[in-house]
Parts: structure tokens; C-alpha cells; sequence
């Protein structure tokens, strides 16, 4: 489990094609520090298991499943991501409650700029109108962010340059795919209302 607080933008420093999946291997010092084989690391928001850690570089297999669901599949060398480490016992829970498992890829359909802040436009799936609200959850990328509004088609969050600055949303532009995971809370509901 994540919490959607970026903690590095990391680089992809290669990508393997093999028959049926991806090897990535991923720049990311800080997230490395203490990451061992079989640790779990959000790349983008999707949680990917470490396969080897070696000076600040870890590799980890995509299958085609993530492929499919994700954007990690479209990735370059020199790609900059955002990273997370799974949320250990006893740590504050600051963002909302995030799994790694991406629900949709959506597309950045504007950029509004104000003094302070600025609004990003998101298309929205059909299928996930339903778990998106306003002042809701959101991770997109594997940020946590809050919804400032949803209309029909789109959905919008308003960033703060902090996040701007440290995720990669700041470097975002129109027409770029972005993952997206709607709150998982909504789809427990959900489930439980139908019985």
C-alpha cells in the first residue's frame, strides 16, 4: 500500500522487451537506500516489484497485464517517473490510500496557469465517472491528489508549485497519458451497496 506522496522523480535508464513483458530498470537513489529484492516501489503509481538493487538502480519485470492497464509500456530511456516505497507500520498517512494498481490511462487535456497554483484537465473514462468526485481522491501518476472538479468526460485537480516542482506533473504536457487510480474506498462502497 502507498499513500500517493512522491518521495523521488526517478529516470528510466533502460527498458528489455522480452516475449510476453518488460524489464525496467529505474534511477532512483533515495527510494533504493534500503529497497531489497521483493520490496515494492511505485513507478507512476504502479506498484512494481524490486528484482535487483544495485548502486542506486533497481530492476523490476513488467507482465503484460500492467502493460495493457498502464502507460509503462510507452516508456523511453531517460524517462522521468514518480516514485514511491510502499508505506511501512507506524508511518503518518498523508496522501490517501493507494495500491499501485491503475485503473485507466487518461490524457492531460489543458493546463490552466494563476499566480499560485495551476489546474490541470484530465480526460475521465466513462466507466470511472462514478468513483471520481469533487473534493475526492485521486492518483494520478501515483500522486495524490485532490479533485477541484469533474465534468462530463474530464475531471480537474489544482496544483500548488510544491507538487509542480517535485512530481512529475510539472513537466506534463496537453496530449501526454497519464495512469490513473480512483479511491478504492468508492469501489468497496460500491460493492457492498450492490450486496
Amino acid at each position: 500500500m502507498f499513500t500517493g506522496l512522491v518521495e523521488e522523480v526517478g529516470s528510466v535508464k533502460e527498458l528489455v522487451q522480452l516475449d510476453d513483458a518488460v524489464r525496467v530498470a529505474i534511477r532512483a537513489p533515495k527510494v533504493t537506500a534500503d529497497a531489497a529484492p521483493g520490496d515494492s516501489i511505485a513507478v507512476d503509481g504502479v506498484c512494481l516489484t524490486v528484482v535487483d538493487n544495485v548502486e542506486g538502480v533497481f530492476t523490476a519485470d513488467v507482465m503484460r497485464e500492467t502493460l495493457n492497464r498502464s502507460r509503462l509500456g510507452a516508456y523511453e530511456k531517460g524517462a522521468r517517473v514518480n516514485l514511491e516505497r510502499a508505506l511501512a507500520a507506524g508511518q503518518r498517512m498523508g496522501g490517501h490510500i493507494v495500491q499501485g494498481h491503475v485503473d485507466a490511462v487518461a490524457e492531460l487535456v489543458s493546463r490552466t496557469p494563476s499566480e499560485h497554483w495551476e489546474v490541470l484537465r484530465f480526460t475521465l473514462p466513462e466507466d470511472l465517472r462514478r468513483y471520481v468526485v469533487e473534493k475526492g481522491s485521486i492518483a494520478v501518476n501515483g500522486t495524490s491528489l485532490t479533485v477541484s472538479a469533474v465534468g462530463e468526460g474530464f475531471f480537474e485537480v489544482s496544483l500548488i508549485p510544491t507538487t509542480l516542482a517535485e512530481t512529475t506533473a510539472g513537466q506534463l504536457a496537453v496530449g501526454d497519458p497519464v495512469n490513473l487510480e480512483v479511491d478504492i474506498v468508492a469501489k468497496y462502497v460500491e460493492q457492498m451497496v450492490r450486496g
